[in-house]
């Protein structure tokens, strides 16, 4: 395979439907219970149960490349994820992120606090192993990505 066909494995019909598949997870995913929201909550359930981890979603606005301590905890979860063959991908809006996995509600937690939606897990459900098509087609894009040393691949979730 030559670099120009790699690179035309990336074009943005493909990347739109890699962000499609990964609302289809987590839409499917949350009422399953399998979601972990927030970089402590995540930090928490690795550590706890690394194997139970289907995908790790780092989210992060323009203003968070500034946020050092925040940038800190990504790499630390990145090694963890690496380390413990989870896939980890990186989307470019709290805010969308929210829509998805709140149904528009802002992403506030039920006291009225907005949510650390930062870092998302998901977790495969106990009960039965997951067999979903939108989860097997992100885990071979994240298996590509690193073939091609794109060990976090930044997905662009558009706007609804």
């Amino acid at each position: 395979m030559t670099f120009e066909e790699l690179s035309g494995d990336y074009s943005q019909e493909r990347m739109d439907a890699v962000a499609k598949a990964l609302e289809e997870v987590l839409t499917s995913a949350l009422p399953q219970g399998c979601i972990t929201v927030g970089v402590y909550e995540a930090a928490k359930s690795l550590n706890v149960d690394p194997d139970n981890v289907v995908l790790c979603v780092l989210a992060a606005d323009d203003e968070d490349v500034k946020d050092v301590a925040l940038q800190i905890h990504f790499t630390l979860i990145q090694a963890f994820c690496c380390e413990n063959d989870i896939n980890i991908l990186k989307v470019n809006s709290t805010r969308r992120l929210a829509q998805i996995l709140g149904g528009g509600g802002g992403g506030k937690q039920s006291g009225g606090e907005p949510l650390d939606l930062h870092c998302v897990l998901v977790n495969s459900p106990h009960s039965t192993s997951w067999k979903d098509p939108a989860l097997s087609k992100l885990s071979r894009f994240c298996r590509e990505s690193r073939c091609m040393d794109q060990w976090v691949p930044i997905i662009n979730l558009p706007e609804r």
